[in-house]
């Protein structure tokens, strides 16, 4: 484990002994942040839809800027769990339950991925833009290791990458041209890892 995968792991341990108002917290300005933009949300439209004081919210979680760190941070958790059920049920090969995973999230999400769209907001001394990096360098490491392990006469560091982008422009650009795009980037997959 790197010092990066430690800071999440230690972020996730924390978010997991939330009081339960700090959970209310971090529920209502995780659905803010997600569905009107971390910039378009203050403090104080977090703390009335809360049903808590600014103080209550500074209390728990210090400032915005932590807010959503642990925002982002509980978003992690809570997809990186989903995708590790998905794969222990998997065949190989495997990587394809990541495009099923992204496309099962395309069926709830309104806007989009919310690692990047919070990588479009916030600047890379932002608090919180390391775990967007860590998330997604995650699910490249991730597509690498199950290549390595389902195929190992491939190049898994090359073929890990080309899914990771084609992963991620699928999902990206769904908005645009129709979530029927994560079923043609999970075919082009296929034909990569055959």
């Amino acid at each position: 484990m790197n010092v990066k995968e430690a800071g999440v792991q230690h972020e996730v341990a924390n978010i997991h002994r939330l009081t339960p108002r700090a959970r209310r917290i971090l529920e209502v300005s995780s659905e803010l942040f997600y569905d009107r933009g971390i910039h378009a949300v203050g403090v104080d439209t977090i703390a009335a839809e809360s049903g808590v004081t600014k103080r209550t919210l500074y209390n728990n979680f210090g400032s915005k800027d932590a807010l959503v760190a642990a925002y982002l941070t509980n978003r992690h958790a809570t997809w990186w769990q989903s995708l590790e059920e998905r794969l222990a049920a998997a065949e190989p090969p495997r990587a394809l339950a990541l495009f099923d995973v992204y496309a099962e999230d395309a069926r709830t999400t309104t806007r989009g991925c919310a690692f990047l769209n919070a990588a479009a907001e916030l600047s890379t001394e932002h608090p919180a833009y390391a775990i967007i990096r860590n998330h997604k360098q995650a699910v490249e490491d991730r597509l690498r290791g199950l290549i390595a392990e389902d195929q190992p006469a491939a190049d898994p560091r090359r073929l890990a990458r080309h899914l990771f982008l084609l992963l991620e422009g699928a999902f990206a650009h769904q908005g645009i041209h129709g979530k029927g795009l994560l079923t043609e980037a999970r075919e082009f997959a296929r034909k990569l890892l055959a």
